[in-house]
């Protein structure tokens, strides 16, 4: 008996953002966990430039696991993705001169902007590709910070105190910014809007410092995020799981001992030693329970699907803020989401399998709808 085709899943990494590192260390864990009965990996990197480049699956799973030293192979052929549906979507992806390459769905692993933030997404859409995660508009509102928010408190999901300001607010009256800001109470917390990874993020206790943290913000994106700092707040995250009716796992707990003192990306992914993981949370019962509820309903109202990972801030009086989601959680060895969801019964080939079939399940009810009346 001939056994059934595999389905070819291309996991597509790097990207054009600041997080492009991470993206590929995220992909050589999702590459690991693919189950070799079920999936065949095509594996598609993105360059900082934005070309589409073909990817060993040797080189990928030898790969550093320190960000410095993760890079693409650059030799490698070029991937061209077409620009609308095939009666069989498995020629979407091609390489240039060989043909197609079959693929049968697409597991981004793009952290950040051009990647996670409804770009990617929309291209896939054109090209009837089925994808994981997150839509077009989920993938949109997940990664501005300040849309997010919006939409959080228009559900009354809890959010700590926040503005956000355009870089031309800043060139226009640096004095205001800073103004508007320390109105809301230091400690200050500044971030790009629309990146991850903790890549921007600074922390301020002075109006020197609140100067310095915005500039630096501004390198990267040309919105930030000026949140206060719940002091002494505890880092709580739980990942959210399915299509209509998902799930949250057991939620865990992340404690920084690292000299920036927060949870900045060296304490992520440089420093060993600067953060440490407690699955699950030591927190009660009560304090689980709306952790989970408040995940499901950030999920939901973020018009999220698949996957997501939300971050939440728990403050010394046990008040519970939604901090942020990722519709894209990394998949690196130190990364929650994976290990959340291990922790409540579902190891990361079953995790990466049920995602894979989420996105067949979402693709083909869409493929339903009529498109002419």
């Amino acid at each position: 008996m001939t056994p059934p085709r595999r389905i070819r899943v291309a996991v597509l990494f790097g990207g054009r953002s600041a997080e492009h590192e991470i993206s590929l260390l995220s992909a050589r864990n999702v590459l690991e966990a693919l189950d070799p009965e079920r999936f065949e990996p095509v594996l598609v990197g993105i360059d900082k430039g934005g070309r589409w480049l073909l990817q060993d699956e040797a080189l990928l799973l030898n790969a550093a696991r320190d960000p410095r030293l993760a890079r693409l192979n650059q030799a490698m052929p070029d991937v061209a993705l077409a620009p609308h549906p095939s009666p069989q979507g498995e020629t979407a992806l091609a390489v240039q001169g060989r043909g197609a390459l079959g693929v049968d769905v697409v597991f981004p692993v793009l952290h950040g902007p051009m990647g996670e933030d409804g770009s990617v997404q929309g291209l896939l859409e054109l090209a009837g590709v089925p994808y994981v995660g997150a839509g077009v508009l989920g993938s949109a509102v997940g990664m501005d910070k300040d849309v997010m928010k919006r939409l959080l408190a228009h559900e009354e999901i809890p959010i700590v105190p926040y503005l956000a300001k355009r870089r031309v607010d800043w060139e226009r009256d640096r004095a205001a910014v800073l103004l508007a800001a320390e109105a809301l109470g230091y400690p200050l917390f500044v971030k790009p809007a629309n990146l991850g990874s903790s890549v921007g993020v600074g922390r301020a206790t002075s109006r020197a410092e609140l100067d310095t943290a915005i500039e630096h913000a501004l390198e990267f994106d040309t919105k930030v995020v000026i949140e206060k700092g719940v002091p002494n707040a505890r880092e709580i995250e739980c990942s959210v799981l399915g299509n209509d009716e998902p799930i949250a796992s057991v939620p865990g707990e992340i404690r920084v001992d690292h000299p920036d003192g927060f949870y900045s990306y060296a304490a992520k992914y440089i420093d060993e030693r600067g953060a440490t993981m407690h699955i699950p949370a030591d927190i009660g019962p009560g304090e689980t329970s709306a952790v989970q509820l408040l995940a499901l309903r950030a999920f939901r109202a973020l018009e999220c699907a698949g996957m997501a990972r939300v971050d939440f801030f728990l403050s010394q009086e046990g008040e519970l803020y939604v901090n942020e989601i990722n519709t894209i959680p990394g998949f690196t060895a130190i990364s929650m989401y994976p290990k959340l969801w291990e922790a409540s019964g579902i190891p990361p080939r079953e995790l990466v399998t049920r995602l894979v079939d989420l996105a067949m399940e979402r693709a083909a009810r869409r493929k339903k709808l009529r498109t002419s009346t």
